[in-house]
């Protein structure tokens, strides 16, 4: 559990009002905000209509390159919100402690 708390006090540590917070892990954003986590609920509502329009009308086999442009958009599309809307990616690994800096 000593994770998840770690995760929940970085995440509320947001004094700038980011909607989304560079990860405590790694390199990339994860939503600290309801609106970030709206922003990726509709990436995957989108992502997820893609395919099932996909699929019912046999889309992908017609025309793969529209499929996977119209892809490539919506993600390079949450990328710049992100971006946008979030903190200054860098890789990171952990939570910085007063006393590590």
């Amino acid at each position: 559990m000593k994770f998840w708390e770690e995760y929940t006090a970085y995440i509320k540590d947001n004094p700038e009002g980011y909607w989304f917070k560079r990860k405590l892990y790694g390199y990339g954003w994860t939503p600290a905000k309801p609106a970030g986590w709206a922003v990726v609920g509709l990436y995957l509502l989108f992502v997820l209509g893609m395919v099932l329009y996909a699929e019912y009308t046999g889309g992908v086999e017609a025309s793969p390159f529209k499929f996977v442009a119209a892809l490539v958009a919506a993600t390079l599309l949450l990328i710049v919100v992100s971006w946008r809307t979030g903190e200054p990616p860098k890789w990171q690994w952990g939570a910085k402690h007063h006393s590590d800096q």
